[in-house]
């Protein structure tokens, strides 16, 4: 068996991959159980890896506008544009937008030729809108963007605070490293959100914090360790918004647990006050000495693959290289370094404020790589208007089609994660190795030698690299320049690796254990900052993640096990909201806030707070008409870092109404016009849409051609097609009522994906002989239903881990676990109604 070890494409932890090629396009995914980030384990989304490296919807040529051109022609007009555009309006006029998907060595040479050639810093990341305030928040702290902290301090720690944090869901795989010390060492478990979580469900304490209520909080917290003895400062006690006896439960664990380690998120970091929600943790843990040591650190978990590579190299606007800032000494070793001509003077815009500059005409010339600001950025209408009036928008992507590519004059093909060889760097500073498995497609490059090409075109020296491997050493060897400032970044004993040791590098970790140790760390003053009330807004919107998918779903949407999980973009929101509001649980529902507007489905839940809604941060306009959560979001920033406050915006809800509801089957991707919704999402073999809108139905314009049959019901308001193919295959389906009910989808769905299927079941939308019902899927790793999980627990399963071991639910990820635990409980106590 030939595996290549590689790592995981998604989040911050990390995860060691082994894959098998089977195919051209084709690959067997497991853990590595050598690797240290995760020993064999992997969430749902890295297990289902596979079903998302094939070629549909690949950008796989250089395009110029709508045709396709040659590499020579197309990278002779960026590089064109941008000479031109810096001869008339100056560097500052050119821009560069990058991500945490990128690999180090693209980060590096994207920040090399930015920073030091074209002479301007404005070259911002995605992880901006994810990681600014924790950067901010350690280099106040600390001198340094240094996370104190690694994954075997999970291990030691008696208590575990996750502060903003669905670890279940966007972490499975630490979630299980937490899991497991709570059933060897019996750690403490306190979530801090102000939502019911899977996590908070499953934790020793939830702490129902307000929204933006982080700050209060931390501060009480020292102020009541200070007042024990426990603690040295001289805090200001506040009023923290916490029911007195949570708190009080809270700061008897905080007291009790020496060994603590404070996990925080995109909860803490994504808000007007994250840098000083992320220094109030840091001062708790300085103050009371809980630092440096096993099982003890505030510890900020990165969102994307390599968020964490990218600042050691600079991909943030007001950072050099190898975490130096803008000194007259430090600019002064970085231009001799670099022997840079022209060595940007200080820092540039961050996101935010660079896209203003691009609605406003200072930004002439955006080069935009491996992200999708026109959906992820927050009052995406704006940014689409910016992107709309820039004279030369240049995406670099793996896809062809994304919302933002959509304004590109120029489309370069680079590689995807399966191509890609380079190094990524996760949320504890472990650098792992991200190798090629398949040849490049099409005309596809690596994105560092298309940033190579362009700057050798422009008469630039110095990125004359001929592998990945070349770009990594010279990095390796520029960490000297860390050390001569005093930083602990420290990779020179890799400067002379050759490319053969390069290509076989293990995972290790910079810095050590505890990187902090003789330094200066200082607690920094913190400020309780709110978001003022609106009454023409009157709720607190939240986003984030969901359990299977990922950022704007360019890659997880392809997944037919991913998409399982949750079909359609969710508004969750409180039953006495949702009454006040007119809304019922399943309906279509506006959500409205100053900067825009978007529609939803409806989904009542106790677990969120009153006064409070939720939506996920995924849905583009490739994958709905709704759902857009980016056009909510204001563009408030926290004043030190930048980052967006995505977290807490204002907002208010209202019913959305339509004269019909349908689903529609196809095999090949298609967006309607016209409708009050839709929405897509992948099934074996095609596509499956929930559909609404007025007037009539146009079935023309939804199915694709072929031999139709057709059942109406004009009692019921029913319609149902069916389309085949010449060999009696389906290859579409529409269901449509004005009044009744949509009959269940999975089954039909299946039948697109099969040989054949008998034309009256397919109108019917059920089989003759009636299948075994799973119910809708828990486990997506095993594709188990909540109906398999709640006959195992008919048969004595009493327990999450009984219940692995009767149907095999919650035994891979283990972020379906919380969800078995609940039911569970619902399923125990109707026992116990039913005996009384």
């Amino acid at each position: 068996m030939n595996e290549i070890r590689t790592t995981c494409a998604y989040c911050g932890v990390g995860c060691g991959i082994r894959a098998e090629v089977t195919g051209a396009r084709s690959v067997t995914i497991r853990g590595d159980e050598t690797h240290p980030a995760n020993f064999g384990k992997l969430c749902s989304k890295g297990t289902h890896l596979g079903e998302t490296v094939g070629l549909e919807g690949r950008l796989l040529h250089p395009m110029i506008g709508d045709r396709q051109a040659g590499w020579d022609e197309t990278l002779d007009l960026v590089t064109g544009k941008m000479r031109d555009c810096i001869a008339a309006h100056g560097p500052d006029s050119v821009a560069l937008y990058v991500s945490g998907q990128l690999l180090t060595e693209d980060y590096y040479a994207a920040n090399k030729l930015m920073k030091g050639f074209v002479g301007s810093a404005n070259i911002d990341t995605n992880s901006r809108l994810c990681m600014a305030s924790a950067v901010a928040a350690h280099t106040r702290a600390f001198g340094e963007d240094i996370v104190p902290v690694t994954y075997d301090d999970l291990d030691e720690a008696d208590l575990i605070l996750l502060v903003g944090s669905n670890t279940a869901w966007c972490h499975p795989v630490i979630w299980q490293r937490i899991e497991a010390a709570r059933e060897v060492r019996g750690t403490k478990i306190v979530v801090i959100d102000p939502r019911r979580t899977e996590t908070a469900e499953q934790a020793d304490l939830h702490v129902r914090v307000p929204p933006d209520g982080d700050v209060a909080l931390f501060n009480a917290l020292l102020a009541e360790m200070t007042r024990r003895g426990l603690a040295d400062a001289d805090p200001a006690r506040c009023d923290h918004g916490i029911d007195p006896g949570t708190f009080d439960r809270l700061a008897d664990l905080v007291a009790a647990h020496p060994r603590m380690v404070t996990v925080f998120s995109m909860g803490a970091n994504q808000s007007v006050a994250g840098t000083d929600k992320g220094n109030a943790i840091i001062n708790l843990h300085l103050a009371m000495g809980r630092i440096n040591a096993p099982g003890m650190g505030p510890f900020s978990m990165t969102g994307q693959p390599n968020a964490m590579g990218g600042r050691e190299v600079g991909g943030l606007a007001n950072m050099l290289a190898c975490h130096l800032g803008f000194s007259e000494t430090e600019r002064a070793d970085v231009t001799a370094f670099w022997k840079a001509p022209r060595l940007c003077a200080g820092p540039g815009l961050k996101a935010v404020d660079l896209f203003r500059a691009v609605h406003d005409g200072r930004v002439k010339f955006l080069w935009i790589m491996a992200t999708n600001p026109a959906v992820s950025m927050p009052d995406a209408a704006f940014v689409r208007e910016a992107l709309a009036r820039c004279e030369t928008v240049v995406v670099s992507d793996v896809i062809a089609e994304t919302d933002t590519a959509r304004f590109a004059h120029v489309r370069l093909p680079a590689l995807a994660w399966g191509e890609k060889d380079g190094t990524v760097t996760n949320s504890e500073r472990r650098i792992s190795r991200q190798r090629a498995l398949f040849d490049a497609p099409g005309e596809a490059r690596a994105d560092w030698a298309i940033i190579a090409d362009v700057a050798q075109r422009m008469g630039f020296a110095g990125f004359d690299w001929t592998t990945a491997a070349g770009v990594f050493r010279e990095y390796a060897a520029m960490t000297a320049l860390s050390v001569k400032n005093g930083k602990v970044l420290d990779l020179t004993d890799k400067a002379g690796v050759n490319d053969a040791e390069y290509a076989e590098m293990a995972p290790f970790v910079w810095g050590g254990r505890y990187p902090l140790a003789g330094r200066t760390m200082r607690q920094v003053p913190v400020e309780v900052r709110t978001r003022a009330a609106d009454p023409a807004y009157p709720l607190r919107l939240n986003c984030g993640r969901y359990r299977d998918q990922w950022h704007t779903m360019t890659r997880t949407g392809l997944s037919p096990t991913l998409s399982q999980h949750r079909r359609e973009p969710l508004l969750e929101l409180h039953p006495e909201d949702a009454a006040a509001a007119g809304v019922t649980h399943g309906a279509l529902v506006r959500v409205v806030t100053a900067s825009g507007a978007s529609i939803f489905r409806a989904s009542i839940a106790d677990g969120q707070s009153r006064g409070q809604v939720f939506v996920p941060m995924h849905w583009t306009g490739a994958m709905a008409s709704g759902g857009r959560t980016n056009l909510l979001a204001d563009q408030l920033v926290d004043p030190l870092s930048g980052q967006p406050g995505f977290k807490n915006n204002a907002c208010r809800i209202e019913p959305v109404a339509s004269e019909w509801r349908a689903f529609l089957l196809r095999r090949d991707a298609l967006e309607p016009k016209g409708l009050v919704w839709w929405s897509r999402s992948a099934i074996a073999g095609g596509w499956l849409y929930e559909l609404a809108g007025d007037g009539a139905v146009d079935a023309d314009g939804l199915l694709p051609f072929g031999t139709r049959a057709e059942a109406v019901d004009m009692a019921r308001g029913m319609r149902r097609l069916a389309v085949l193919d010449g060999g009696g295959v389906l290859i579409g389906a529409l269901h449509v009522t004005r009044s009744g009910q949509l009959p269940p989808r999975e089954w039909i769905a299946a039948q697109l994906a099969t040989a054949e299927a008998a034309l009256p079941e397919l109108l019917a939308a059920r089989p003759s002989a009636p299948a075994p019902d799973r119910g809708s899927v828990v486990c997506v790793c095993h594709g188990i239903g909540a109906k398999q999980i709640m006959a195992a627990a008919g048969q004595g399963a009493g327990s999450v881990a009984e219940i692995g071991s009767a149907c095999g639910a919650g035994t891979n990820c283990g972020s379906c676990r919380p969800a078995i635990a609940r039911m569970l409980r619902e399923w125990h106590d109707t026992l116990a109604e039913a005996a009384e």
